[in-house]
């Protein structure tokens, strides 16, 4: 019974934290796509697109040369 329990609570567990991160594609009007970990945040204050690369490095796109923006 216990190991019933724990079982279902692991999986449970984990496929919370799956559902957390959602990687993305970002497409820009010149053509480059560029990867991001998860969606990006818009920030209606600066008019910028935030986000992180799959190397860590933290960037930040302006809203006009953002052409698509898809899950991946």
């Amino acid at each position: 019974m216990k190991n019933g329990l724990l079982s279902a609570l692991l999986i449970g567990a984990f496929a919370t934290l799956a559902g957390c991160s959602t990687p993305a594609l970002i497409t820009l009007n010149d053509g480059r796509e560029i990867q991001a970990i998860d969606a990006p945040k818009y920030d209606r204050s600066s008019g910028f697109y935030e986000f992180e690369q799959p190397d860590g490095k933290r960037t930040r796109i302006n809203k006009d040369q953002v052409r698509t923006i898809s899950d991946l």
